[in-house]
């Protein structure tokens, strides 16, 4: 499954790669795809299809397959490397997001596992699109975001917040040099007027803010979900702290590995993974890349049959052949799942239109504030409305739509309930129970 492809050297770009006249007909659908807008070569790529890329995606993104015991510390470690990151989210409508994303890839993780890899510094809280929670071996490619940042967040918190927090900054900081690990709460005395929404930040709390994002401070663990700060040399260990690599390897090192974990991605994709990077960097990667033999273009035919270009990793036949089957388990997935990040990826894969309406008036909403997909096989069958109602002592199931074409016969209705019951006993309830009428019809 190789084509026969002739290199030449063009322009200040490097390699390209032009398909050879005699190149053998594989059997795989070829697309001419552009390498650099300033060459006029073009390489022959592969078409994808979508099946494959959901399978692919799935199996990246940990999917793929179902452990049977409950993970080891190198397990979670392992597994959180894979992923690249794990996304934090305070809602908690049976339990929060980065519990929900290690548990749906393997039932036996536990929240006290993930507290622990942070006790003993094995991961680190910072920024990505998000707030996250990042192997701790991968901290020396924040150092640019920190310097970077240091400049843009002051200029735009300067017009947000007032610059009030900027007088505050070195109080702060030998605040925690002197007494410690801080929260928030501490420093409320720096409200200059009563609080009044959710982002309204007192100056306290948005110098910790600052002085977090740009590197001077980390986040040492969470009490309640609230961020508790510390010094970073006290969080950090020496030898990554003091570690930094040059800008192009930052670059280099994000591509990659954006790009191990999605499969398939085009620059602005890549630019988005881990955030911090602009798209001419991503671009520029991704020409490079290709010509030294460590990406190849191809074309990712969507369910709707429309082809878009895209990049992957060299090897991508082999890796497609060695993709598993993923298992036919029912599973709820959290909506801040990573396969479930990229909307238009999500669409144009999956066929799944899928939105978050927790800032959509609860009259405009389509399904719910807080709608969890359902996720059978290689496909999104549904999404379902539920909530762990505590005092109750029951996950309340409300609502439950599946796609069209999905029936919920004897056999999926068993495998959804199932799944239920292990959410149930993972948020520690009693029972689930149904709303009268919860079987809904598809709204597309």
């Amino acid at each position: 499954m190789r084509s026969n492809l002739v290199f030449c050297a063009l322009t200040a770009a490097g390699l390209r790669a032009r398909a050879c006249a005699g190149a053998p007909d594989d059997g795989r659908r070829l697309e001419q795809f552009p390498v650099c807008g300033n060459c006029s070569w073009t390489l022959l790529t592969p078409t994808v299809t979508a099946g494959q890329a959901r399978r692919l995606i799935l199996h990246l993104q940990g999917l793929g397959e179902l452990p049977r015991r409950r993970p080891a510390q190198a397990d979670l470690l392992a597994l959180i490397e894979r992923l690249g990151y794990v996304q934090l989210d305070s809602i908690d409508r049976l339990a929060r997001a980065h519990h929900m994303i290690l548990y749906a890839r393997n039932p036996g993780y536990r929240p006290a596992a993930l507290h622990r890899l942070q006790d003993k510094r094995l991961i680190f809280e910072n920024w990505t699109h998000d707030a996250a929670l990042i192997p701790m071996a991968f901290y020396p490619f924040w150092r640019r975001r920190f310097t970077e940042q240091a400049e843009a967040l002051a200029g735009r918190w300067r017009r947000w917040r007032g610059s009030e927090y900027e007088t505050l900054l070195e109080d702060v900081l030998e605040r925690v040099r002197q007494d410690g690990e801080v929260m928030a709460r501490d420093f409320a005395e720096t409200r200059s007027k009563p609080a009044n929404g959710f982002w309204n930040w007192h100056g306290g709390k948005t110098a910790l803010e600052f002085l977090w994002r740009t590197g001077r401070l980390a986040i040492s663990r969470r009490e309640g979900f609230q961020k508790v700060y510390d010094l970073t040399e006290r969080v950090i260990p020496e030898h990554l702290r003091i570690s930094e690599p040059s800008p192009e390897d930052t670059v280099d090192w994000a591509c990659a590995a954006a790009l191990e974990r999605l499969g398939l991605a085009t620059p602005g994709q890549l630019a988005g993974f881990w955030g911090g990077l602009t798209a001419a960097e991503t671009k520029a990667w991704c020409r490079a890349a290709v010509a030294d033999g460590r990406a190849e273009a191809v074309s990712l035919q969507g369910v709707d049959g429309s082809l878009q270009k895209l990049f992957a990793p060299a090897g991508l036949a082999e890796l497609l052949a060695q993709v598993p089957e993923p298992p036919r388990r029912l599973r709820v997935l959290s909506p801040f799942d990573p396969v479930l990040r990229d909307r238009r990826r999500l669409a144009r894969v999956f066929g799944f239109d899928y939105r978050i309406e927790i800032f959509v008036p609860e009259a405009q909403r389509q399904y719910g504030y807080y709608v969890f997909p359902l996720l059978e096989g290689e496909r999104l069958v549904g999404r379902i409305d539920m909530q762990a109602q505590r005092q109750q002592d029951v996950l309340a199931v409300t609502a439950l739509w599946l796609e069209p074409g999905v029936r919920l016969g004897r056999g999926r209705r068993r495998r959804l309930e199932a799944e239920l019951d292990r959410w149930r006993r993972f948020a520690g309830l009693a029972q689930v129970t149904f709303a009268d009428g919860f079987l809904h019809s598809s709204r597309r």
